[in-house]
């Protein structure tokens, strides 16, 4: 078993560097900053990340069938460190700023990573029946309006928005505005 998810895991990685690396090639030949190995480490690192994240937190389940860890938190920190080297892209000097390419670039190669880490690039459930398609000459929609969840989320809504204004209210209060 683990040596078919190793084999996985390198499948992945290999499809990491071939995405990263092709947009790394272009960014080498028009003599950009982060070319190749930049881009192929990026897009490396945050597939790599982003398996491990699925991978851990599958590793216990609670009795009704969920798993114990959160896969979004490691995705998460992908995004902050990719921001970070993002800002670091980008020069701002006699008045021009420069980077922002080269900024958007990381952003999306770290992106296109976490897709292949997570398996993103393979669709393999069946399309949910409220996203499927009707039958040519139906008229029955697919999934009918619940009543009873919109008056529901009717309810949430306006709790909601009276919790947000007694904050403000409190936050301004202070803050010493009137």
């Amino acid at each position: 078993m683990s040596e078919a998810l190793q084999f996985v895991l390198l499948l992945k990685l290999a499809l990491a560097t071939v995405l990263g690396g092709a947009i790394g090639f272009e960014r080498e030949l028009a003599g950009k900053p982060a070319g190749l190995r930049t881009n192929i480490l990026i897009c490396v690192g945050a597939a790599l990340f982003t398996h491990l994240s699925v991978y851990l937190a599958q590793i216990g389940f609670t009795p009704d069938g969920r798993p114990y860890g959160d896969t979004t938190r490691i995705a998460a920190q992908i995004v902050s460190g990719i921001g970070f080297l993002g800002a670091g892209a980008i020069l701002h000097a006699h008045g021009a700023v420069l980077g922002l390419t080269t900024a958007a670039t990381i952003w999306v190669v770290a992106a296109i990573g976490a897709a292949v880490g997570a398996g993103a690039y393979v669709e393999d459930r069946p399309i949910p029946q409220r996203h499927a398609m009707r039958p040519e000459g139906s008229s029955t929609p697919l999934h009918e309006p619940n009543e009873a969840r919109r008056s529901s989320n009717r309810r949430t809504s306006s709790t909601s928005n009276a919790i947000r204004k007694r904050n403000a209210i409190s936050w301004s209060r202070t803050r010493g505005c009137s």
